[in-house]
């Protein structure tokens, strides 16, 4: 685990001093020197942004050069919408102790190939994740390194939005997973959402089944905002039924900040239907730079009755980067 860690810190502090040290400035002509004078020196943030814009351009370059190559030819000029995000995760939880992991998210983009496909490339399977009950709350453990490829294929009818995404796990045997979502969003006032999904899933290791979600989101005003959490799932292989359902108080603070302040109930089928765990806590988030860079800092308390309902604390902290 040290040897895990340390490696894992020499690297994002490697990528940090490139971005920092690496990005050479814009050079002014020098005639243009004596013109509007000396020009200020570059701070080590505004080195970070400026590559991270050249890094993004270059995915966008050679997203589009495999596009056009793939396709013979442009048919059209539809914004290629390419992003790379990498994602560090550090969860610290009481009686289980501290643990890191990073994961990444390759979303390639082909609009001249097919307007509604898309081709992604993770270190987690995605899907699967927004399955489980703590895509709504908080994560109790680090993702699980499932390196793999998904297809997707995207339509629309009429409200609904629809997608088909099978994704191959680069495993020792590969392993295939087929996910079919159908989702939409509705007004109900003015001021008031619901976000109903159905989502159909198979694959080899839990068999088939249905996630259902049925969530709403209400502003109060500018500042203050509910959302509650409605979700189940189902797997046939294991006979399992899950359903997490809560609520968040949420508060912009700042322009690109808000702090939310959340009750979960999580309850199950095994052996039969009863409150599994319930959390309590508080989550910080910050969008330092729009599509960037972000992190958002989670403390909780958390009752499972394999520890008797008795409150552990726990303290999840997610930094993200987006090219």
């Amino acid at each position: 685990m040290a040897n895990e860690f340390q490696f894992k810190s020499t690297f994002f502090l490697g990528f940090f001093l490139f971005l920092l040290f690496c990005v050479a400035p814009t050079p002014v002509y020098a005639q243009e020197k004596a013109f509007i004078g000396p020009m200020p020196q570059e701070t080590w943030e505004q080195r970070a942004i400026d590559g991270n814009i050249k890094i993004s351009r270059w995915f966008d370059r050679a997203a589009e050069w495999v596009d056009l190559f793939v396709s013979g030819k442009r048919v059209t000029t539809r914004r290629n919408e390419t992003n790379v995000r990498i994602e560090n995760s550090s969860i610290y939880k009481e009686g289980e102790g501290y643990r890191n992991s990073t994961a990444f998210n390759l979303n390639l983009r082909l609009p001249n190939v097919e307007e509604y496909w898309s081709l992604k490339f993770t270190s987690y399977d995605e899907e699967a994740e927004k399955r489980t009950s703590e895509s709504a709350q908080y994560r109790q453990r680090p993702r699980e390194q499932n390196y793999g490829a998904t297809v997707g294929f995207f339509r629309k009818l009429g409200n609904i939005r629809t997608a088909f995404q099978p994704r191959i796990d680069l495993g020792n045997p590969l392993k295939v997973s087929h996910t079919m979502t159908l989702d939409t969003t509705a007004d109900i006032t003015p001021t008031a959402q619901m976000f109903p999904k159905i989502e159909l899933f198979a694959n080899s290791d839990t068999g088939t089944g249905v996630f259902e979600q049925l969530n709403f989101g209400i502003a109060l005003n500018q500042v203050y905002s509910l959302s509650l959490v409605n979700q189940s799932k189902y797997e046939d292989k294991n006979h399992l039924f899950q359903v997490a359902q809560g609520f968040a108080f949420n508060r912009r603070v700042m322009k690109d900040a808000a702090i939310s302040y959340s009750v979960f109930f999580n309850s199950d089928n095994q052996t039969t239907y009863h409150l599994a765990s319930y959390s309590v806590g508080t989550t910080w988030s910050h969008m330092i730079y729009d599509r960037i860079l972000d992190y958002n800092v989670s403390p909780h308390v958390d009752f499972a009755l394999e520890h008797n309902f008795t409150g552990r604390f726990g303290l999840n902290f997610n930094v993200n980067l987006q090219f």
